[in-house]
């Protein structure tokens, strides 16, 4: 499908199953490649990076474990704006190479609250594995070690990124886009 209608908006492809899962591959080489002999947890950051990092954690040949977080931002029925912790990470990560899996990365605020709070585990040291980047929405110097694709300050839908909920399933990414 090149266009696709997800409740009120609409969407045009922008990067394919099959040139994700390329990309994917290669990414999967590098890790193995650089972390190969460490001590290596994945920290998956959901809901958005459960899709991109199924596909990435398969290709991945290293004696590692895999751990899911997810964040807490909301107070009653309102988001703060603000996130407050990390929810559901049970990995001891002490001495540990932690590699974050994002699904995108575009302001970088999300990322700053998880990378300084895992800091406070005492990693041997923290990498970043995203499969999107938004350099023009980027606020921060951090270093994405492994990246999928730079794109564009454009709302996507697809591969585990959704539009009110939908859309996560589809195995592309789309770009919304008025006809």
């Amino acid at each position: 499908m090149s266009e696709i209608k997800i409740l009120d908006k609409h969407f045009k492809i922008s990067l394919s199953a099959d040139i994700i899962q390329e990309r994917i591959k290669g990414m999967a080489q590098q890790i193995n490649t650089e972390l190969a002999g460490k001590d290596v947890v994945f920290v998956v950051i959901l809901n958005g990076a459960f899709v991109f990092a199924s596909d990435l954690y398969k290709r991945i040949n290293l004696e590692s474990k895999i751990s899911f977080l997810k964040l807490a931002s909301y107070e009653g029925t309102s988001s703060t704006g603000r996130i407050k912790q990390l929810i559901g990470l049970n990995e001891v990560l002490k001495d540990k190479t932690v590699v974050v899996i994002e699904d995108i990365v575009d302001t970088g605020h999300t990322l700053d609250t998880i990378l300084k709070q895992l800091g406070g585990f005492e990693p041997a040291e923290i990498r970043i594995a995203s499969l999107l980047f938004k350099p023009e929405s980027f606020l921060y110097n951090y270093k994405i070690d492994y990246l999928g694709f730079s794109i564009p300050n454009d709302f996507i839908v697809g591969y585990g990124l959704d539009y009110d909920g939908y859309g996560r399933n589809l195995d592309s990414i789309y770009t919304i886009y008025n006809p």
